[in-house]
């Protein structure tokens, strides 16, 4: 295309208020609609001119077609018809074969009236009688008709198939198998003088998942599994990548990210495009002598610019001389968890902890392994797809892990979230909803610990995985993994900080070595919840939005969680990666987390070992809750009374129990203070009652 017609053809969709490629953002349903829509009408105007219903207008076409192909206009309406049904169900790259095959269908009917037309005073038109006469004298007027008569069956069945649910079927295969590197290159726009990063080719998504499936079992320096029996489940039960992110006119912004600098003295070279599901990173190179904070503090001038809100701005982009302005996709596509696990580099961790974390700016997956991590912290606001991390996290561990390799410790004080779990073979206990069974737990966890540090010291190894080698060869029980997530500290440093603290630090802080590792998330990242101690302790972190700056700096350190735009867009740092990396989290839907907890807790036999972990749990529990009355503190003869008068009531204050009891507000005052020691009732809340931890039926455990 020539300058002239491309400048003619940009002055048209000016003119005409319709931008270019507007239309490509349709749904593809919509578009079949729009094309076919205007051949059923053809069909219908065609069919009424017979009957001179269609007015002047279609009078001129039934002359005009007359005139060409004779009588077979009154075949025309049925092959419009068939063009209709043909844009509505045939693929997009068959279109073409379906209207050639009406042409077709057309031109041989025309062909054989015309030779015919003495026997049954028929006429082909102008077309018919020029193909017919042109065939008649190279051939003969019989081989002609067989010729004709064959052009008339090409189109018949051509029609038929494309036509056929078998073959719209078969297509639909067919495109499923399509890999994404055909996608990319179809998404490449004509961009001169900039260049447009293309996503990394996916591995075979549809071959064979079963059996990459039992693949993540045969784990490195682990005997076979201890479970009497376990498949992993396949990949079937996850939903595949199907939206597309779009991301505007790329030269258009690149033009007017430049400009804007410009404006402000500030000399750049653009230089590639990075389009990811979230956001388009446009890249540039400053001129020399200018400092990156004139850049930077210009965000909301080129947010104004590009009208898209927020901009991040990455100066610079880590291992790059480049600054990276992140602008917000006009359509984001969803990253789902099965286009990922199926990544070569997710089987990569010995350990089997690899856990997936999505998509970066320039749309190649991102994985994390909790063995190297160890620990996780994750924060940001309400709805914005903390806990679907932390499902993709679970689900990612149970494709790789038997119950032999790895146990769950889910901690759920919300009670809603991780409620789907219980029964999954996975789970040392129950998920556990309390402050009081939390603190249990933790403390198992770290009597656990000790023992497992004691067991490592013994074989003369210095870690989980030198020990889980040596059981190999001599065949003995492997150490499980444990896995301690908390879905919300906030509820938990409320109710009990110093202890929830103090637990959380000692694990972190020694835990690595014998296979037990931490995720702790929270909507509420304050300097109460997550502590100095916590965050000297746990260095890998996750932040997804956020409200104000200073929850970023707790959370990161740094600012810019404040600027994402929430449903799984994060910004992600560890030990490996101290600048953050802005990451769109996978996907999963509820739906897909219960074909997966059903199928393993239907496909899992234990063994009899199995049970070693919960039974020690079990024992600790019961060692604390029957501990001898001489060992406790001294307590009031009235204190088993306070106690089931404020877990019966479910509320806690010094009036409550003076009434109750017919004490002293001193006496009262002495009492709750002991059943906040025990854990059975919260801190003061000013004017409001204490919250009361124990339920009802948990009374008889207390």
């Amino acid at each position: 295309m020539n300058p002239f017609t491309k400048k003619l053809k940009k002055a048209f969709s000016e003119f005409f208020g319709f931008p270019r490629k507007q239309f490509s953002i349709l749904p593809g349903r919509l578009k079949r609609y729009i094309l076919s829509s205007p051949m059923f009408l053809l069909s219908l105007i065609f069919l009424l001119s017979f009957f001179g219903l269609s007015g002047k207008g279609g009078e001129a076409l039934n002359n005009f077609l007359s005139f060409w192909i004779g009588n077979v206009i009154y075949v025309v309406p049925l092959v419009f018809f068939l063009f209709g049904i043909t844009f509505l169900v045939v693929p997009k790259k068959w279109l073409f074969a379906g209207i050639l095959a009406g042409f077709v269908l057309l031109f041989g009917i025309s062909g054989i009236l015309s030779l015919l037309k003495e026997l049954i005073l028929t006429s082909g038109g102008k077309i018919g009688d020029f193909s017919s006469t042109f065939v008649g004298n190279v051939f003969g007027s019989l081989v002609a008709f067989f010729v004709f008569l064959l052009f008339v069956f090409i189109g018949g069945l051509s029609f038929c198939y494309l036509l056929s649910p078998y073959f719209r079927a078969k297509e639909e295969v067919e495109k499923e198998r399509e890999t994404v590197i055909s996608r990319a290159i179809k998404r490449v726009i004509a961009f001169p003088k900039f260049k447009v990063s293309k996503i990394e080719p996916e591995e075979e998504m549809l071959k064979t998942r079963e059996d990459k499936a039992r693949e993540f079992l045969k784990k490195p320096g682990l005997p076979e599994a201890r479970a009497l029996k376990f498949i992993a489940p396949p990949l079937e039960f996850l939903e595949q990548e199907k939206e597309k992110a779009y991301s505007g006119d790329i030269k258009q912004n690149s033009f007017i990210i430049k400009k804007t600098l410009e404006n402000f003295g500030i000399e750049v070279s653009m230089t590639q495009v990075n389009i990811g599901p979230t956001v388009a990173q446009y890249t540039l190179k400053p001129a020399e002598g200018v400092k990156l904070s004139r850049i930077t503090n210009l965000s909301n001038n080129l947010a104004l610019a590009l009208a898209a809100h927020p901009i991040r701005i990455e100066a610079p982009i880590p291992g790059k001389s480049l600054v990276g302005i992140e602008v917000p996709n006009k359509v984001r596509s969803k990253v789902r968890l099965r286009n990922l696990i199926s990544f070569p580099d997710f089987k990569k961790s010995s350990s089997g902890l690899a856990f997936v974390l999505g998509r970066d700016v320039s749309g190649n997956p991102l994985f994390g392994d909790l063995a190297r991590l160890p620990h996780l912290l994750v924060a940001g606001s309400t709805g914005t797809g903390k806990t679907i991390f932390l499902n993709s996290l679970i689900l990612s561990l149970l494709y790789q892990n038997s119950p032999t390799t790895l146990r769950l410790v889910l901690i759920d004080p919300k009670r809603v979230e991780f409620t789907i779990y219980n029964g999954l073979p996975h789970l040392l206990c129950p998920v556990i909803y309390t402050p009081q069974r939390t603190i249990h737990a933790l403390k198992w966890i770290i009597e656990e610990m000790e023992r497992r540090f004691n067991v490592l010291s013994e074989s003369k190894v210095k870690n989980i995985a030198s020990f889980n080698e040596v059981a190999l060869k001599k065949k003995t029980d492997p150490l499980p993994y444990i896995i301690l997530i908390i879905d919300e500290l906030a509820d938990l440093m409320a109710a009990r900080g110093k202890e929830i603290e103090a637990c959380i630090v000692r694990i972190a802080q020694m835990a690595r070595a014998v296979g037990i590792h931490l995720v702790v998330a929270t909507q509420r990242p304050s300097v109460e919840v997550i502590t100095g101690l916590i965050k000297a302790n746990i260095t890998s972190r996750v932040s997804f939005q956020v409200a104000t700056q200073f929850d970023a700096r707790t959370v990161l350190d740094m600012a810019g969680a404040e600027k994402l735009l929430g449903l799984g867009d994060m910004l992600y740092v560890s030990a490996e990666a101290v600048k953050p990396k802005r990451i769109q989290g996978a996907y999963v839907s509820e739906n897909e987390v219960k074909k997966v907890v059903k199928w393993i807790s239907e496909n899992t036999i234990l063994g009899a070992s199995e049970d070693e972990l919960l039974r020690g749990l079990r024992e600790f529990e019961e060692r604390i809750v029957l501990e001898p009355e001489s060992t406790r503190a001294f307590k009031d003869p009235l204190y088993e009374e306070a106690k089931r008068i404020v877990i019966r009531a479910q509320k806690a204050s010094a009036s409550l129990l003076q009434r109750r009891l017919q004490i002293g507000y001193a006496r009262a005052a002495r009492l709750l203070d002991m059943l906040e020691a025990k854990g059975i009732v919260g801190p003061l809340r000013g004017a409001k009652p204490r919250k009361v931890f124990i339920e009802p039926e948990e009374e008889l455990f207390e």
